[in-house]
Order: structure tokens, then C-alpha cells, then sequence
């Protein structure tokens, strides 16, 4: 099967706890709103936003034999998206999301895997070889796939998220993609030129949440596209408005806009996220997308 975009790694299982506030007071006791569970994840967020966004999209990871890997299975089904999966007994992985009232959030990561984990190359190799575009999360065994997508005949992105640019995990993830997300919460002044020059990226993306985001094109002047409001969608939760970015970046620049049109796209797609409870319960379409981007525009 063609796919437009293929993603590596990155699905599991969050559960969403709503506090008072952030960080939590020193208490024995909080009482808070219904916690729920979804599928979530930054692989999955971006797989699911592409889906919606009209794409053929796929993903590949590793999971557990377990109710949570079941779960996932039933919902890839469900929305008839490709999914290939290997079988780990570790488990699925999971995270604990605390979000405040204002939609920031703190995430415990429940990574589970273990450090190392190898598994049979045909997990992914298929789909890369006809895939329009690859798109690798920072799982260690899709360290693994990076030389497969290098020798594929298509374009290939990343999400760094928290790197802090000095980190060597990160680094292989780094230097292979054409396209580079990352958070500016701790990336140091000279992570983006430290990419361009050991690297083949040719944009790199520094997302900073309310402050919006950072384009870097190679060989050109940054620009910074402001965060995007929607007064009829306020902010009440952040959790995947990374993930409906980089989608959304990555089905305009498929499409063939400019980076900086595709910048802009993942900044109301992030937004639309931000405006929904959970984890990629409620992430944009096309055609939204469309009307947002003519009224912006």
C-alpha cells in the first residue's frame, strides 16, 4: 500500500488527571474531576492528525500483549489506519498527564521498554520503501529504521521534543531527518546550528507553546510565527498540540506550500488541539484547516 506519511514509534496509552494547579500542592489529599484515558502519544498524535487531515497515513511500534495494546488495536481498526505492530513483553506504554486549569500540563512518562530494544526490521521496511514521507519518534529501537529511510526514496522528519542539545540520544534522530521539530524549553542558543551543520535538515522547527514557533530554514533569517488564538476554541488542555503541529506542517509542506505556510497551518492545527480535553480527542481536519487558513489569512 502507498502511504503519504509513515510513523515510527510513538503510540500508547495516556491517562489525563486535571489538577489545581501546577506544581501540586504538598497535601495528602486532592480531590479532582473524572480522570479519563485515551490513546495518545506523539507517533500516534501525528499519524491520527494526518489521517484527518486527508492523508494516507500508517504507523509502526513496538506494544504489549496487554488491555492496553487491545485498546490500540481496536482503534486503529476502528478508523481502518494501518498499524503494524511488534509484541513486547514490557508492556504499552503509558503516561500520567497532570493538567492545571490553564491546559498546562506535566507528564509522567511510563516509557516501559527497555533501553536497547531491538526488533526485526520488516516491522517497518515495506512501508518505508513506499512511503511519500517518513516521520521517526525518538523511540530507541527506531534508531534502527533511520539507515532504512535514508536509503528510501523520501523525505523524513523528526520530533525531538525536551532536547536539551547536548544530549546523545537525540543525536542520531538529529542528523538524519530533512525535516526537525523541537521544543524551545530547553534547547540551548546553539542547538539549531549545531543541527544544520552536522545534520541534513533543511527546516527546523523550534516550537515555544504560547510564544509560538520558530522557523529555520537553512541558509535563511529565522522567522517566528506567532501563536494562533481562536476565541471560540480557549485553551483547556495542551496535551498532542505538538503532535497536530507537526501534522499539519507536514500535510501543507505535502502539498507543496512553502515552509512558512506549513508553519503557519501547524500553528492552528496546535491551537484547534489545545481547544479539547484529552489527548487527540478532538484534532483538526482539512477542510477546518482550510476555513481557519482563509480566515487568518
Amino acid at each position: 500500500m502507498e502511504l503519504d506519511v509513515f510513523v515510527i514509534g510513538g503510540v500508547g496509552v495516556d491517562t489525563i488527571v486535571r489538577v489545581p494547579a501546577l506544581p501540586l500542592p504538598a497535601v495528602e489529599t486532592i480531590h479532582v474531576d473524572p480522570v479519563e484515558s485515551y490513546v495518545g502519544h506523539t507517533g500516534h498524535g501525528v499519524a491520527l492528525g494526518c489521517h484527518l487531515l486527508g492523508l494516507r497515513a500508517g504507523l509502526a511500534d513496538v506494544i504489549g500483549d496487554d488491555p492496553e495494546g487491545y485498546r490500540i488495536r481496536r482503534l486503529y481498526d476502528d478508523l481502518r489506519l494501518p498499524l503494524h505492530v511488534a509484541l513486547h513483553p514490557s508492556g504499552t506504554r503509558r503516561s500520567i498527564n497532570l493538567v492545571d486549569p490553564d491546559g498546562r500540563r506535566l507528564a509522567l512518562y511510563d516509557a516501559r521498554q527497555p533501553a536497547g530494544l531491538r526488533v526485526d526490521p520488516d516491522l517497518w521496511r515495506t512501508n518505508v520503501a513506499h512511503a511519500s514521507h517518513v516521520h521517526v519518534s525518538i523511540m530507541d529501537f527506531a534508531r534502527d529504521a533511520l539507515s532504512d529511510v535514508l536509503a528510501a526514496d523520501c523525505t523524513v522528519s523528526t520530533d525531538l521534543h525536551d532536547w536539551d542539545g547536548r544530549n546523545d540520544y537525540h543525536k542520531d534522530f538529529a542528523t538524519t531527518a530533512d525535516i526537525v521539530f523541537v521544543s524551545t524549553s530547553a534547547l540551548p542558543d546553539d542547538a539549531v546550528d549545531w543541527i544544520f551543520a552536522n545534520g541534513r535538515a533543511q527546516v527546523v522547527v523550534a516550537m515555544a507553546a504560547a510564544d509560538g514557533s520558530y522557523l529555520h530554514v537553512r541558509d535563511r533569517a529565522p522567522r517566528h510565527i506567532p501563536a494562533v488564538d481562536l476565541p471560540d476554541r480557549p485553551v483547556v488542555d495542551t496535551n498532542g498540540a505538538g503532535d497536530a503541529y507537526v501534522a499539519a506542517f507536514l500535510a501543507r509542506r505535502l502539498d507543496g506550500v512553502t515552509w512558512y505556510d506549513a508553519a503557519v497551518a501547524g500553528s492552528i492545527a496546535g491551537a484547534w488541539a489545545c481547544g479539547s480535553p484529552g489527548t487527540h480527542t478532538d484534532l483538526i481536519t482539512a477542510e477546518e484547516l482550510a476555513v481557519r487558513s482563509r480566515t487568518l489569512g
